[in-house]
């Protein structure tokens, strides 16, 4: 497949046109939402086999072999040219595709309020057959030991039908907030802590949870040791069930880092103990906060080649964003971002008939737009080429896969350059 960045005035039936495929095959695989309107800077994902490469100044054969990891014999022959031959400005070559990498998926889905709604629970069927996991979020601990349990509906028998492991979240969530109050007696008390093991193993068995996966957050500084004899514990018991044990952990970039967030989170603990990790790489734009890429590629990647310094990469799973924010603008603490997905995104930049803006840097692309009531905006959001940039980074270290937060924003590039990349390891019954 390919990423075409659509150019000024440029319409689907050029594009289509130039890329040998049909207006149609693009509109209906990139759920295109301004078939009829495209924006400058709006990315479209082209459903070919392997992609195209056109010459630009400066460019040998040797060069664009090395940018695309081919060999020079190879790239000459499928293009039926000679490997001495110069090449013109603008002439195209075909580059085939690459072999795909193994790697696990993963998926939160977070039912609100008193139903799922049929919108949600569609999301997740569309984006089952990409997941090894899907993870309905969450299952909250109390105080005495019990669990209050999430909106299920027809989340097991989606991940049952799709060879998904059903992964159990388990939050120190009270009243929408992670309380750090509630943590202290689910990693000190030990009565309770067994009463909460035993609750857990018993919601396992009757749903059907694989993994149990604790997400855990802003616990007090002095509970990091607590919280490693606490999962050591569970995965000895764990184990005999024959499930898998996981962690969700903040972005950290030192084991030293302050901050509530992230100091009873031990990175090479939870790498010695558990089966894998999500960490959580997002939220640098987020709602609270100023206009800024969501998940900017250099911070994610201190991140990670952090994390690969504590445990092994292929315990590693990185969380990724599928939302972007619109913040109204001058940016005032305390005024709460809209959250908007890639498709609203695109919409907005149409309706106002303003281009998309990409980062290199960040690697993300955003926009300005003035509203009805002519106040200014700033978007950032996800495209093609952001998410691209994450699989690249994902495979150059190796790591064991990606964890989306959350279905229900739809993102379809995502799934098309999913496939495209790499073959999803499912994990049978």
């Amino acid at each position: 497949m390919q990423i075409h960045v659509v150019q000024r005035n440029q319409t689907l039936t050029v594009i289509a046109q130039t890329y040998g495929t049909t207006v149609n095959a693009l509109i209906e695989t990139n759920e295109i939402p301004n078939p009829n309107n495209l924006v400058p800077g709006q990315t479209i994902v082209i459903p070919i086999i392997g992609s195209f490469y056109w010459v630009q100044p400066g460019d040998s054969l040797w060069s664009i072999s090395k940018k695309f990891n081919i060999s020079v014999q190879e790239l000459a022959a499928v293009n039926r040219i000679s490997v001495n031959q110069p090449l013109q400005i603008g002439f195209r070559l075909y580059i085939p595709p690459r072999p795909k990498v193994r790697a696990e998926f993963n998926a939160y889905v977070e039912p609100r309020g008193t139903s799922v709604s049929p919108e949600l629970e569609s999301s997740a069927r569309k984006a089952a057959p990409y997941l090894t996991y899907l993870a309905p979020f969450s299952f909250q601990a109390l105080r005495d030991g019990t669990l209050k349990e999430p909106l299920l509906n027809n989340f097991p028998a989606i991940a049952r039908a799709n060879n998904n492991v059903l992964m159990m979240v388990i939050t120190n969530q009270e009243a929408d907030g992670f309380s750090d109050e509630l943590g202290r007696i689910l990693l000190n008390d030990i009565a309770v802590q067994d009463r909460f093991i035993n609750n857990i193993v018993d919601a396992a068995k009757k749903y059907g949870f694989r993994d149990i996966h604790f997400d855990f957050e802003y616990l007090r500084p002095e509970d990091r040791e607590a919280y490693n004899r606490f999962l050591r514990k569970t995965r000895d018991r764990f184990k005999r069930e024959g499930w898998l044990i996981s962690t969700a952990l903040a972005p950290k970039t030192s084991a030293e880092q302050k901050g509530r967030w992230y100091e009873a989170h031990d990175y090479k603990a939870h790498g010695e103990i558990v089966d894998f990790v999500v960490i959580m790489t997002y939220e640098w734009g987020y709602s609270g906060g100023p206009p800024m890429a969501v998940s900017p590629i250099g911070p994610v990647r201190e991140v990670l080649e952090y994390a690969i310094t504590e445990m092994p990469s292929s315990k590693i799973v990185m969380g990724q964003n599928l939302y972007g924010y619109d913040w109204t603008l001058p940016f005032v603490q305390g005024t709460t971002a809209k959250v908007v997905s890639p498709q609203q995104a695109i919409q907005l930049a149409a309706q106002h008939n303003v281009p998309i803006q990409y980062d290199y840097q960040a690697q993300a692309p955003y926009f300005n737009y003035v509203d009805q009531d002519g106040k200014r905006h700033e978007v950032w959001f996800e495209d093609a080429r952001s998410i691209q940039a994450k699989f690249n980074l994902m495979k150059e270290l190796r790591l064991r896969g990606m964890s989306y937060w959350k279905l229900g924003i739809a993102f379809p590039q995502n799934w098309l350059l999913l496939v495209d990349n790499f073959e999803v390891v499912k994990r049978p019954t």
